[in-house]
């Protein structure tokens, strides 16, 4: 089993793990609003915010 002789530094292990986070964002279109948006996100839309299709809350007005 592989056996580190000497520790890693955190910048060494940091330069190989800055890969994974190059990958585009999943994104989906909402089936009420046909919008774009990131998966399990609320998204606003004309004073609506929606989740999963449905209305969860409406902007007050000032």
């Amino acid at each position: 089993m592989a056996h580190p002789k000497r520790r890693q530094s955190k910048t060494r292990t940091r330069k190989r793990r800055t890969h994974d986070s190059l990958q585009a964002a999943n994104v989906s279109t909402c089936p009420t609003t046909g919008q774009p948006h990131m998966f399990h996100r609320a998204h606003w839309h004309e004073g609506k915010l929606y989740y999963k299709g449905k209305v969860v809350m409406e902007r007050e007005e000032a």
